[in-house]
């Protein structure tokens, strides 16, 4: 597991007591008293760092290596999920995943991005930056369950947009803008969860939806602290700073009435219990969908319109 500098005290502990469980082996040593002490007490030490992490340390949570990724959620989440590939004008995007599956038994589109768990699948899936292609390919598929009237399942976790250079020169200012627009125009309840970094454009792109949630400790911001800090600052430096001011928690962001719930996390995070934020976060997308089921098409779209105008009023 990545090491989070806040978190050593508690490393610290649980390196103790898998020490401990060795030399319980032993049938001559009784430590199941010391064992079951230090377990109360690194359980203790997870609630209380947990319960006031600072806005920098819930990035390096939301940013974890160990946290559930997208194709994480598709095998816990999604029944027999088939991948619909390229966006019908120049190629296949990696970091933004999509297609069709079966839901608590609905027929659904479920996409996201994958940011990969090793190096290779990584670079496979360039980190989560999606190119314009792969954001044509979610209007493809936002399209699609338009016409065959199928719910939207969204799953964000990117840093932001891909910024290179042969991403520009084929629009991806336009591609994420007109994917904002299919979503405003879509005709199917869409469900979207930032379930690790919400990140710009690249994030809005398929999170402008009828109901919009986080996760406890990810991150909701226009740029990444470190980008802000540049920028302001001069300086990366200042990206604690930075994080303070973006107001890019989930509490933050239910506070500026921009997402409409927060799904709970285990004590300790997402990454020290994969299968149990998977869970919550298929309850929470089953309840909202379920408060859409069925839908008046036009009735539906006018409100997601009228939702994203309201944003920034009257605070």
């Amino acid at each position: 597991m990545t090491k989070l500098d806040f978190e050593k005290p508690i490393l610290e502990l649980e390196a103790k007591i898998a020490e401990l469980r060795n030399v319980g082996g032993d049938s001559s040593i009784n430590i199941t008293d010391e064992i079951r002490r230090m377990q109360q007490k690194a359980e203790r030490l997870l609630q209380q760092t947990y319960g006031k992490l600072t806005p920098v340390q819930k990035v390096q949570v939301a940013r974890h290596q160990d946290r559930p990724h997208f194709m994480d959620y598709v095998r816990g989440m999604i029944e027999d999920f088939t991948p619909l590939a390229g966006d019908r004008r120049f190629a296949e995007d990696n970091a933004l995943i999509g297609g069709l599956g079966r839901f608590k038994g609905r027929s659904v589109v479920v996409m996201g991005h994958e940011k990969g768990s090793d190096t290779e699948s990584r670079i496979r899936h360039n980190f989560g930056m999606a190119r314009p292609e792969g954001y044509r390919k979610a209007q493809r598929l936002m399209d699609m369950a338009s016409q065959y009237q199928l719910p939207v399942i969204t799953l964000v976790d990117t840093a932001g947009a891909y910024p290179g250079v042969g991403a520009e020169e084929r629009g991806q200012a336009e591609a994420i803008a007109k994917s904002i627009e299919t979503c405003l125009r879509t005709t199917s309840p869409i469900v979207s969860v930032v379930i690790g970094e919400g990140g710009s454009g690249g994030a809005i792109a398929i999170a402008t939806a009828d109901n919009v949630y986080m996760l406890e400790h990810a991150i909701y911001s226009v740029i990444s602290p470190e980008g802000c800090a540049s920028i302001l600052w001069r300086s990366a430096e200042h990206a604690n700073d930075a994080a303070t001011a973006l107001k890019l928690t989930a509490e933050d962001m239910m506070g500026l009435k921009l997402i409409d719930g927060i799904i709970p996390e285990p004590v300790g995070g997402a990454h020290r219990a994969k299968d149990l934020t998977i869970a919550n976060v298929a309850k929470q997308v089953d309840t909202a969908l379920g408060s859409m089921i069925p839908w008046d098409m036009d009735a539906l779209r006018q409100s997601r319109r009228e939702k994203f105008l309201a944003m920034g009023r009257g605070l």
